[in-house]
Order: structure tokens, then C-alpha cells, then sequence
């Protein structure tokens, strides 16, 4: 099994994006150590990796506070090792137009998003560094880091903000033998909705007629993803944001040919 020798932390393992990812680390062989604020659905995470036959600690917390990142990975390498593989999947969304968005709720996108994503790299690093491991990261930004979105510019700010992070860390930690990525998903669904459906929600109208491959995504494209990007088979990639969009990211792929457009005008 392609995991089969590695400690694998997840953050936000209880979220839609966080499980499936998880279960398919635990069928790789991957032992688990699992996080997330919500004690409920990170239990259901842990219980449906057990299942699967592999080790798993289950330790809740919050990301934005570096007591309870510390307290997951010593719980972690009591009774599983040290971490090799790092996944930062939690994460914050709210929408909110700038003139309306709360102070409080600016402060808590990027206290999560961003500085719960540093707090977890910088401990793990740590870790890594000191023990010569030639660990994996994997950072969760999205297709909105790139794409402004009415109503998300703290959610888009700090998904780009995620990018930079990436890259520098990867410059930082790629001399001890440390690849850090990121995975940039679309729009994800848990019931895939193709092009062409009956759809009740504007902005899935909107998405899908703005993706070239014409479907939204699932949690497994996104799981795919992370795991090439957490394996031996991306061995020589690092710093990298990796797409994950159907081709939304592409820019305006809805709007019909520019030359046929101007020949108009």
C-alpha cells in the first residue's frame, strides 16, 4: 500500500473535503492522526477509518491555536510516530459583501484559513526538520485565490494568501528534503451535477457554464489530488498549486470567441 509506512495528519477531518480524503489515506495503509474543531464528525471520520483496519487518534482542536496543534501531534506521536504526511484541510467560508462584512468575521477567515494552515506547517515542519524526515505537505487552497467572487474577498484573500504560503514554504523547506503543495479545488459537490441538469442554485448555473468539462467536482477528484501530490509518484514537484477545476480557473471560458465577438462590433 502506497502509505502503508507513513504517519498522516489531517486537519479538518470531519468536513465533506477532510473524510473522503482521510478514508482513502486509511486504505492506502496510512495511520492516521486526525483533527478538527467538531468532536461528532471527526469521531464519524475516525470510526469509518477504523473500519478500514488502520491506527487512527482522533484529537479534537482548533487550528488557530497553537496549544491545541501541539497537543494533537504529541497525542499523534505517542501512539503513532511522527508525522510524515501533513494535509491542511481546515477551513472557514462565510460570505459576506466588504461593505457589510463584521470585523470579527474578517479576522476569523484568516485566523483559520490562513494562520491555522501556518501554525500546523510550522510545528510539523519543525518536526520534520529536526528529525532529517523527508516529509510531504499539502495545503488546501481553491479556485477562488485566483478568481475574484462577490461576497468572498476575505475567503479569496486568504485562499491566495495560501498560495504564497505554499511556494515559500517550499523554498524554505525543499533544502532538508520537504515538498510543500497545495490543492486548488472548484466547485464540489457531494451528487455531481453535469451541464445541461436541472439545477435550483444560481451560482452552480453560473460555475457550470463557466467549466469546459462541464460537471462540478467530487470529493474523490480532490482526494486524487492530494494523494499523487502526498506520494513518491510527485517526487520532483514542489511549490506547486495544483488546479483541481474542471477548467473553471481558465478565466471567462463561458463567454463564446473573442475574435467572433470584436468581428461584431
Amino acid at each position: 500500500m502506497e502509505f502503508g509506512n507513513d504517519v498522516v495528519m489531517l486537519t479538518g477531518a470531519g468536513g465533506r473535503l477532510g473524510r473522503p480524503c482521510a478514508l482513502a489515506f486509511a486504505a492506502e495503509g496510512a495511520r492516521l492522526l486526525l483533527t478538527d474543531m467538531a468532536a461528532p464528525a471527526l469521531e464519524e471520520t475516525a470510526r469509518l477509518a477504523r473500519v478500514r483496519g488502520v491506527p487512527v487518534v482522533a484529537v479534537p482542536g482548533d487550528v488557530t491555536r497553537r496549544a491545541d496543534i501541539d497537543a494533537a501531534l504529541a497525542e499523534g506521536r505517542r501512539r503513532l510516530g511522527p508525522v510524515d504526511v501533513l494535509v491542511n484541510f481546515a477551513g472557514y467560508v462565510p460570505v459576506s459583501p466588504v461593505l457589510e462584512v463584521s470585523e470579527g468575521e474578517w479576522d476569523r477567515v484568516f485566523a483559520v484559513n490562513v494562520k491555522g494552515t501556518m501554525l500546523c506547517c510550522q510545528a510539523v515542519g519543525r518536526e520534520m526538520v529536526g528529525r532529517r524526515a523527508a516529509g510531504r505537505i499539502v495545503n488546501i487552497s481553491s479556485g477562488a485565490s485566483t478568481s475574484a467572487r462577490a461576497g468572498a474577498a476575505h475567503y479569496c484573500g486568504s485562499k491566495a494568501a495560501i498560495n504564497m504560503l505554499t511556494e515559500v514554504l517550499a523554498t524554505e523547506l525543499g533544502p532538508h528534503g520537504i515538498r510543500v503543495n497545495a490543492v486548488a479545488p472548484g466547485l464540489v459537490m457531494d451528487t455531481v451535477v453535469r451541464k445541461g441538469e436541472t439545477v435550483a442554485h444560481p451560482y452552480v448555473r453560473d460555475m457550470l457554464q463557466a467549466t469546459p468539462l462541464g460537471r462540478t467536482g467530487a470529493p474523490e477528484d480532490i482526494t486524487q489530488a492530494v494523494l499523487f501530490l502526498a506520494s513518491p509518484r510527485s517526487a520532483w514537484i514542489t511549490g506547486e498549486v495544483l488546479f483541481v477545476t474542471g477548467g473553471a480557473h481558465c478565466g471567462r471560458t463561458h463567454m463564446a470567441s473573442a475574435a467572433r465577438r470584436l468581428a461584431g462590433c
